[in-house]
């Protein structure tokens, strides 16, 4: 890169004179929008536009001196190769959660000095955190500038794609009573009003869908609820005259996106508001009036949608079948192709399977960017070929494949291994390992209300025998049509807390892995329902719950090492697959039944 016509270069510079102009001496920026979502519209990808890194989580400080990147261990690799001659340095972090840029501010400013961050994408949870250590350190912290908006001259408009119904019979539950049950909650909590910002928290509450952000089926806005009516704030003409009729007959009525904070302002000392302090901005929660009291807790819809009903369930169980009949199309061409030798990348993977989900019943879209990825690539946890860098699928080794749906009747990830050519003893027990770790957990039972960090040995432990271990969660939750990745549980090394208790209806990844820089990487990944266990004790312990295993994909047992299976798990992994090929066979025919009769057969 030559540093002197760098675009990075040169916007870190021109970013460096506002900060001079301005009085500040350091701007954090985050991967966030006023929303907290993962996944960003283009109008608040500032952290990806300034450093060039394209991960999709991730923490840029630029300070007068010094400017540094802070990514967990998924991303190390890629912010290196991304961060490359742009003077932004790469922070190594243990995972996404921590707070490490914020000890970096607090030793690297000096005192009396001021840090600047856009409190309108700043979490509110998070704003205290740095406000306390920024405080500690002599440092003011300043929220009320976009000093982005100074520098990036075609920054993107906000998105203005229309919003629509996600209807029945996929859409299983009125929005009435969706309302009354959030209101319900309010009630408990002594709450008149409540504000929700959380795009899939707001999806789910009015049964409305939208294309705002990459792969999630969502749209920008915000809702102030009372107990009897309420406002979504959106851009003007993203929906239409009927559906805005149906709303008001729910007691919804439409207002300017931009007018939310005006709205919160205007609540007077007799409202008493409800805000999750984990999914608002410390922006929004600063327009506030002063006399409104405020009541902190999670929003109950985060809690109420992570509970899948039996009828939500079974579209889920029939968007699995569909996408792994689709799977099924896909790997029957995928092992033709290369026997015939046709050339295939990592990019015709994607346009292949991409096209076959496409052709199946209820298909949207895909649920996220899918990670092909042959050998050395496969070792990146979140690598994504792209045209300019990607490689061909030839010669030996192992290909990771990371990939899912948004279907009008549920949300998939799947994620499986496939050998390509002759596989070495190593890379079979790599793969032996972690298939050993997905079934460990696969096949738990634990008491209802168990927090969900507290599962995530349970996958480790097969690893951790062998000296091994992963860098990233082994679950997260799941939406029905909605984000691939929700709360509020989550199986990781997170320091839980209650809101993370495993319940009956929710939906959670089982992915571990193993990674080996420069080489290959193995991530097996089924996704999960929890649903009631009965046991010996019969209930005298209290409720139990297993694993449904949704996921309807074989797993591919020409890598498996048979030395270092046990009988148990060879029949877990025989049953598996005599359910995959009694569900899917069925809706697939041809070359794609005689792939699934193959790769199904017991071991």
């Amino acid at each position: 890169m030559d540093t002197r016509t760098s675009p990075i270069r040169l916007r870190i510079a021109q970013l460096r004179e506002v900060l001079a102009r301005a009085g500040v001496h350091a701007l954090l920026v985050p991967s966030a929008d006023p929303h907290l979502s993962e996944y960003l519209p283009g109008r608040w990808q500032g952290r990806e536009w300034l450093s060039g890194f394209t991960g999709s989580m991730g923490t840029l400080v630029v300070a007068a001196d010094r400017a540094a990147l802070f990514a967990d261990s998924r991303y190390w690799v890629q912010a290196e190769a991304e961060l490359a001659g742009t003077g932004i340095e790469l922070v190594k972090i243990p995972t996404g959660h921590s707070a490490a840029h914020i000890d970096w501010l607090a030793q690297q400013v000096p005192r009396g000095a001021v840090v600047a961050v856009d409190g309108q994408v700043l979490g509110l949870a998070s704003a205290s955190a740095l406000q306390a250590a920024l405080e500690a350190a002599g440092v003011q912290l300043r929220t009320d500038v976009d000093l982005l908006d100074a520098i990036w001259p075609d920054r993107p408009a906000l998105p203005a794609e229309p919003v629509y119904e996600h209807a029945p019979p996929q859409a299983t539950q009125p929005r009435a009573e969706r309302l009354a049950a959030v209101r319900e909650a309010m009630a408990r909590h002594g709450a008149t009003h409540h504000f929700v910002s959380t795009v899939d928290d707001l999806a789910w509450i009015t049964n409305l869908r939208g294309s705002d952000v990459s792969y999630n089926p969502v749209f920008l806005a915000h809702l102030l609820l009372d107990m009897t009516g309420g406002k979504l704030f959106v851009g003007q003409g993203k929906v239409d005259a009927t559906l805005a009729t149906r709303l008001a007959a729910d007691g919804l009525q439409l207002a300017p996106y931009e007018q939310a904070g005006a709205a919160l302002a205007a609540l007077g000392p007799q409202a008493r508001l409800l805000v999750d302090p984990k999914r608002v901005t410390q922006g929004l929660r600063a327009q506030v009036g002063l006399g409104t009291p405020v009541i902190e807790a999670i929003n109950p819809s985060t809690l109420l949608k992570s509970r899948k009903s039996a009828a939500e369930a079974a579209f889920v169980r029939e968007a699995m079948a569909e996408d792994g009949a689709a799977l099924c199309e896909f790997y029957a061409w995928f092992e033709a192709a290369l026997a015939r030798g046709e050339p295939i990348t990592e990019l015709t993977v994607d346009e292949r399977m991409s096209a076959a989900r496409a052709r199946r019943s209820g298909f949207v879209g895909l649920s996220f960017n899918t990670i092909a990825g042959f050998n050395a690539n496969g070792a990146m946890p979140h690598y994504r070929a792209t045209a300019e860098s990607h490689s061909f699928i030839e010669g030996d080794g192992l290909l990771l494949i990371d990939s899912g749906g948004q279907y009008l009747g549920g949300t998939t990830d799947i994620t499986r291994v496939w050998p390509i050519g002759n596989v070495s003893a190593a890379m079979k027990r790599d793969y032996t390992l972690v298939l050993k770790s997905t079934m460990n957990l696969s096949r738990a039972r634990f008491p209802r209300g168990t927090l969900g960090p507290m599962l995530d040995a349970l996958a480790r432990v097969p690893l951790w025998a062998e000296g091994i271990d992963f860098g990233h969660g082994t679950g997260h939750g799941v939406g029905y049509f909605l984000n691939v990745h929700e709360g509020p549980q989550s199986i990781s090394k997170t320091v839980p807390d209650a809101n993370m208790a495993m319940e009956p209806g929710m939906i959670t990844s089982i992915e571990p892995g193993v990674y080996r820089t420069g080489s290959w990487g193995v991530r097996i990944e089924n996704l999960v329902l929890n649903v009631p266990a009965s046991t010996p004790e019969g209930g005298r312990f209290g409720e139990f719950l297993e694993f449904e295993t949704l996921t309807l994909c074989p797993i591919d047992t020409r890598c498996i090492d048979r030395s270092l299976l046990r009988a148990d798990e060879a029949d877990w992994l025989d049953r598996y697959h005599a359910t995959v090929r009694e569900r899917l066979a069925p809706r697939v025919a041809g070359a794609a039944l005689a792939w699934l009769r193959e790769r199904t057969e017991p071991l």
